[in-house]
């Protein structure tokens, strides 16, 4: 039962493939689903709209952000069921012909009220003899991005992000209630350390955090770890879909329980500037 202030989130966990009208109409399905469940957002993974590590296939389907049938596609079912939405990520041809790891945040009436591109880029060689190199392909984004919303101020990031402290001490700093982490984790990184840097995130900004994620063997061949996750400000775990299939779940943000953490450990007031 939903107290005072408190909102219903709709967390998405999806295996995109290469069709992204396949991919969009997922997408639009869930996003009735999170109006008839009575939530007022929805959050999709990374990549929402495509996942191909195939460049050269991937390219014809990759538009500029008025020409992309995904964007169209959700922003038109925001309006149509009174709902906001987070995609996670699209990839996004620049003006520039370069591409872009774009997130938006949509609102109840289908407008755009936010943009981040993917700040650090994924650019590692696992010991599963996995080579992944995201800089080839994509641009990195430059700006810390926070949107407010009907689930308070929402800090936005996404998948590699959440290796990097200094984006969430920003994101601290910014006194967001909720940051969304959507992603497209590897198997063996998402075993790891996925629950572990989530958490911790969580902790750190005393926010928060929901993280949409991929799942599962997809059409390009790789497999992604999934595990969405809802966590509170005080690191628990709230919500977690798995690792096996696409799923849709549910939470409630509390904006009292951000206040009881925040008062009981006030490590964003206790902040001190270090000096090197």
């Amino acid at each position: 039962m939903e107290g005072p202030g408190v909102a219903r989130a709709a967390v998405l966990q999806m295996t995109t493939g290469i069709d992204p009208l396949v991919n969009a109409s997922v997408i639009v399905n869930a996003v009735s689903q999170t109006r008839t469940e009575g939530a007022t957002m929805l959050f999709t993974p990374e990549m929402s709209g495509l996942l191909d590590r195939k460049r050269d296939r991937a390219r014809e389907a990759i538009r500029r952000e008025g020409d992309d049938a995904v964007l169209a596609a959700v922003r038109e079912a925001a309006a149509r069921h009174g709902v906001w939405v987070h995609i996670g990520s699209l990839a996004i041809e620049r003006a520039d012909g370069k591409w872009a790891n774009r997130a938006f945040v949509i609102d109840d009436a289908g407008v755009v009220r936010a943009r981040y591109d993917k700040l650090h880029m994924f650019d590692v060689d696992l010991a599963t003899g996995e080579s992944w190199r995201e800089s080839n392909a994509y641009v990195a984004g430059e700006a810390v991005t926070t949107v407010e919303t009907p689930l308070g101020k929402l800090g936005l990031a996404i998948c590699y992000d959440v290796r990097f402290p200094a984006l969430f001490e920003a994101l601290g700093r910014a006194k967001c209630d909720v940051i969304a982490i959507p992603a497209a984790f590897t198997v063996p990184t998402g075993k790891a350390h996925w629950h572990l840097l989530q958490r911790a995130r969580a902790v750190e900004a005393s926010a928060y955090v929901i993280a949409a994620a991929q799942v599962g063997r997809h059409e390009d061949g790789r497999d992604t770890y999934g595990h969405s996750l809802a966590i509170d400000p005080w690191g628990e775990i709230l919500l977690d879909l798995g690792g096996e299939t696409a799923d849709l779940g549910f939470v409630e943000i509390e904006p009292a329980r951000i206040a009881d953490v925040r008062a009981q450990l006030p490590s964003l007031a206790n902040r001190r500037e270090i000096v090197t």
